[in-house]
């Protein structure tokens, strides 16, 4: 059963998500929080496996939320999916830097919403690599390569992580890797789970954002 905390400052978005996910089946709603600060005590008490979250909240905004939960004492930290409206782009690249693992739509038909949370849940990231690339293009800056390389631990990396790290900034799933890299698709998993234990990345998604930032993958190509 996957535990999950809805996080929205609207009860009629909650009461949805709420309908949409425990008709499911395998996923119980277990706590409810009308803004971040709610949120971040709720995932410490509730032990959630799925926080689906808003971003623009009173009290807390949903980037901020999200980055305590992260950054919380707890030894199960919970998984982020960040609900938005198309209004909020630059909001969802603060939130994916904040730790999320993936956003959603709030106009997403309800099978999609079940999906993105059991996708979440599993520990791979919900991103669309179209959508993901055009944020982080006009989004992030590419930050001093000196800083980037030495506070990420990108010199530990070596030249096939390198190559694997700019095949996953440009939307690759691990079976393209494979086939673009000539490696069985194992291999190609082991390499990006190698990746982010060096760099100390969650998922994909923060592994997107520091191949832009490091100056690895450039905006356009």
């Amino acid at each position: 059963m996957i535990s999950v905390l809805v996080v929205d400052d609207q009860p009629l978005v909650r009461q949805a998500v709420r309908d949409i996910l425990s008709d499911s089946g395998g996923i119980q709603v277990v706590r409810e929080a009308s803004n971040g600060r709610e949120a971040v005590r709720a995932a410490a008490e509730a032990a959630a496996d799925v926080v689906v979250m808003d971003i623009r909240m009173p009290e807390m905004d949903g980037i901020a939320a999200t980055s305590e939960i992260i950054a919380g004492p707890s030894a199960r930290t919970p998984r982020v999916l960040i609900l938005t409206t198309f209004e909020e782009d630059e909001y969802i690249v603060a939130a994916l830097r904040a730790g999320a693992s993936g956003f959603i739509g709030k106009g997403a038909e309800p099978e999609d919403i079940v999906r993105a949370v059991r996708t979440i849940h599993s520990g791979e990231s919900l991103l669309s690599p179209i959508a993901t690339r055009a944020l982080i293009e006009r989004f992030v800056e590419p930050l001093p390569l000196a800083s980037v390389w030495e506070d990420r631990s990108l010199s530990r990396l070596t030249e096939r992580e390198r190559e694997v790290l700019v095949l996953v900034a440009r939307g690759l799933t691990n079976q393209e890797i494979a086939a673009s890299l000539v490696i069985s698709p194992h291999t190609a998993k082991t390499h990006v789970n190698r990746i982010m234990t060096k760099v100390d990345a969650r998922d994909r998604a923060h592994l997107v954002i520091l191949a832009y930032e490091s100056g690895l993958v450039s905006a356009g190509l």
